[in-house]
């Protein structure tokens, strides 16, 4: 089954998630963010994943109240900087967070990066947020499965998400982390999913578009939801952003699937917390 744009997945304490939303990193702040959102929105996107680091939290939550649609109907990600971490800290943050976007709750609240000697503190803060209402769900990004490990051995909160940077490209090298984590009923969360088009050129992936009669970054987005990954392109551009949606009408033969798993060569595009202490 290809599914729809309205496809969720049930996170481990029962919320439901959009499995494809848009990414907004380095979309400038300001009108530009706004629009990015409202195009999404008329796409039929309802999931937008933004962050403190971003800049732009404030245009997402100004986006949101002009859609015209329901609060419950939209999914929105933010994240919680290093310059956060602590208990008091993580706690002062995620309320900086929802008013800047001038929202109620915030329905993933994600620590972006796992830093070292603060990151059990800052998870006691967030399952705090979670236990008053203030966000929904709370998880992790760039978690390593040492990182993991040693959340999950104290944590009262399981994360419902670990968000990471995941194509074809680097599949094998974060195989040993996505098991980890479908062992702990924890979704995984695919950024960069494109690899900001370093790899739309790789003749393999022009050879499956040519046969799906789909773009590259279509396959991509594909395959992360053929693997049931929540994904979540970014782009600048109201045509991409409708193209990227445009991925419900089709799923991948397995073995098209399994070559594609086979393009591994350890690719990082965006950063890798694989050494972090």
């Amino acid at each position: 089954m290809s599914g729809a744009i309205d496809t969720t997945t049930t996170l481990n304490n029962g919320v439901e998630m959009p499995l494809l939303g848009l990414g907004v990193f380095k979309v400038p702040n300001g009108q530009k963010t706004i629009s990015v959102c409202q195009e999404a929105f008329a796409a039929g996107y309802r999931h937008i994943d933004t962050a403190m680091i971003y800049g732009n939290e404030r245009d997402v939550g100004t986006a949101i109240k002009a859609s015209g649609l329901a609060r419950e109907d939209i999914f929105v990600t933010t994240k919680l900087w290093n310059t956060d971490h602590g208990y008091q800290e993580a706690l002062s943050a995620g309320r900086e967070s929802l008013n800047r976007m001038g929202l109620d709750h915030i329905d993933l609240y994600l620590v972006h990066w796992p830093l070292e000697g603060r990151r059990l503190e800052t998870w006691k803060a967030m399952e705090q947020m979670l236990d008053e209402g203030l966000t929904r769900s709370i998880g992790v990004s760039n978690y390593m499965p040492r990182h993991l490990d040693e959340l999950l051995a104290v944590c009262q909160h399981r994360p419902a998400v670990n968000q990471i940077e995941l194509h074809p490209f680097n599949y094998g090298y974060r195989l040993a982390l996505i098991d980890l984590c479908r062992q702990h009923d924890i979704q995984v969360e695919a950024y960069s999913p494109l690899t900001r088009g370093k790899k739309f050129d790789d003749p393999r992936l022009a050879q499956l578009a040519a046969a799906y009669s789909k773009t590259p970054a279509q396959i991509l987005i594909r395959w992360a939801l053929d693997h049931e990954f929540a994904v979540i392109p970014k782009s600048l551009r109201a045509e991409r952003i409708r193209e990227n949606a445009a991925v419900f009408d089709f799923s991948m033969e397995a073995s098209d699937k399994a070559w594609l798993d086979d393009f591994n060569e350890d690719l990082i595009v965006c950063w890798d917390p694989t050494d972090v202490p």
